[in-house]
């Protein structure tokens, strides 16, 4: 087995090291068995099924997945802040604080701008990677001059520095090829859709062309992908399933760079099955919680019955996850006094519980916030579930 590249010799500060440079995907021979297109056949297969899923009504529950996918990309990173302090920060992305829960809500908003991407004819460029970038970190603490820009300084994944790290990237003189190289096959349509993605993210982690958040960017080039080829309204959360075994995902990047593309295939198909199976039961939860909600309303006292914005509020949920007066007055076209009554009378019968204040940039108290613990629990509070 051939390694997928050659090192070359950079000097860093004085000091010789040696730098990998991927081949060309162009170049490479990508060819896969018939036991390894079974998987990423039946992966597809997967994700097919939890698409129909997904009902007419599908955004709550589209925003919920690509919640899931952000929280667990990030947690992958080592970045993780409570879901409650995420979603304030997703709904308030001017003022909100740097910190973990602003660099989480970055990763969900650069996900959905790639689904929105993903849906348009347009090609797949180097240009919107970068905006990618640029949305993603928002809020983080890298130097302003590497946010959005490819870098044009030695990179490296692991250790302190080149001279002790697991790997030396390319050096900035060859990204430009090789970024041009990866987005032809990214825009390819004759080939596997599952393993292209794998390819494509696997290069592209090799490649890392940003100065900080290639991972990130990787997995949100993965979900621009699926969506692409599968013609889906929304991605699987594949994340959840490579932050169940970052071990396997790191195994199987390091398998890529060594030639093995056909293993790697093979784990990246398994893990894109493993996260149509989370989508699937993350749809189920979820009705079966709103249904547990309906009931819940229907045996509660009759006042509760009667009030349609109480039965409008429970369908918001799933989209929220955090709601407010202010918020839910706004969807429903209804007054604050009367909105905060309906979340009074959901937090009356369990659904809901107070959690807390927020400033509401309005002269009076802190808007109360008001959560589903439950639903919290759902929305990737635990990566590893």
């Amino acid at each position: 087995m051939e390694p997928a590249g050659s090192e070359v010799e950079v000097i860093w500060r004085g000091r010789r090291v040696r730098a990998f440079v991927p081949q060309l995907l162009a170049e490479r021979d990508l060819t896969l068995d018939a036991a390894v297109g079974a998987r990423t056949g039946y992966a597809a297969s997967e994700v097919a099924h939890a698409a129909e899923a997904l009902d007419a009504d599908y955004e709550p529950l589209a925003r919920l997945l690509l919640r899931s996918e952000g929280v667990a990309s990030s947690y992958i990173e080592g970045v993780s802040a409570p879901v409650v302090d995420v979603v304030l920060a997703e709904e308030d992305p001017v003022t909100r604080h740097p910190g973990p829960a602003a660099w989480v809500a970055s990763n969900l908003a650069a996900i959905s701008e790639a689904v929105r991407s993903a849906i348009a004819v347009a090609p797949l460029d180097v240009a919107t990677l970068c905006s990618w970038h640029a949305t993603l970190m928002t809020g983080s603490p890298i130097a302003e001059r590497h946010v959005g820009v490819i870098r044009n300084e030695q990179g490296w994944i692991g250790g302190t520095s080149p001279l002790d790290a697991h790997l030396v990237t390319p050096p900035a003189n060859t990204l430009g090829d090789l970024l041009d190289d990866l987005m032809s096959y990214v825009n390819r349509v004759d080939v596997d859709p599952i393993a292209q993605a794998a390819i494509s993210h696997a290069q592209f982690e090799i490649i890392h062309p940003f100065a900080d958040g290639n991972g990130r960017v990787g997995r949100v080039l993965v979900a621009w992908l699926l969506t692409r080829r599968l013609s889906l309204l929304v991605p699987p959360p594949v994340s959840v399933a490579i932050a169940a075994d970052v071990a396997g995902y790191a195994s199987g990047l390091v398998l890529y760079r060594l030639g093995d593309h056909r293993r790697w295939v093979t784990w990246f198909a398994d893990a894109v099955t493993r996260g149509g199976r989370a989508q699937r039961t993350l749809i189920t939860n979820v009705e079966e919680m709103k249904r547990k909600w309906h009931d819940d309303l229907i045996e509660g006292p009759r006042r509760h019955r009667s009030d349609a914005a109480v039965f409008a509020a429970l369908d918001l949920l799933p989209r929220h996850l955090v709601l407010t007066s202010a918020v839910l007055g706004d969807e429903l076209g209804i007054s604050r006094k009367a909105a905060l009554a309906t979340l009074e009378r959901l937090a009356a019968v369990g659904i809901l519980e107070r959690r807390g204040a927020r400033a509401s940039g309005a002269p009076g108290q802190p808007a109360a916030l008001f959560v589903s613990r439950d639903l919290l629990g759902l929305a990737g509070a635990s990566p590893l579930r």
